[in-house]
């Protein structure tokens, strides 16, 4: 994980974010377990560079922003995927479009992809939250994204044990 932090600090990513990030990358490395559907390497990765683009903007957009980082430093298309479909439990590309993002389907798609979504929505910061808290606290959003959420949630409980 060192190079990984590592590449977070140049990117200018603060300690905050980085300890949320080994958090992230902590939790989905432990609900994966020794399951052959994970593929560790990448959840290393991908969850410790989810919050890459947070380097260039707090808001929404910081999953897009981090996924063109991880493009132009070369890391590969399914660290850049993991990055970008992070946010909540994913977004269409109408979903982007209405909040002001490029017009790209974000919605999370591999193993490694959908446990790093639901291990970023179990964190508050570094803490471990329920997911009826983030249930809850995402009340406002629309229905859509609410019922993404709670599938996903559903799948991983089902995967992970």
């Amino acid at each position: 994980m060192d190079d990984w932090e590592s590449l977070l600090r140049e990117a200018g990513c603060d300690e905050r974010v980085i300890r949320h990030c080994r958090a992230v990358t902590t939790l989905a490395l432990s609900l994966a377990g020794d399951d052959p559907l994970f593929d560790p390497s990448l959840l290393e990765a991908g969850g410790m560079l989810h919050d890459l683009g947070r380097s260039v903007t707090h808001g929404i957009g910081h999953a897009q922003a981090g996924a063109a980082l991880c493009r132009e430093l070369g890391l590969g298309e399914p660290i850049a995927r993991i990055v970008e479909r992070h946010t909540g439990a994913g977004l269409s590309a109408d979903d982007c479009v209405l909040i002001g993002l490029l017009p790209r389907d974000c919605l999370p798609v591999t193993p490694e992809e959908r446990l790093v979504a639901y291990a970023d929505k179990r964190l508050k910061g570094d803490r471990v939250v329920s997911m009826e808290r983030e249930l809850d606290r995402n009340f406002s959003l629309p229905h859509r994204s609410r019922r993404r959420i709670y599938r996903l949630w559903r799948e991983m409980d089902l995967v992970t044990g």
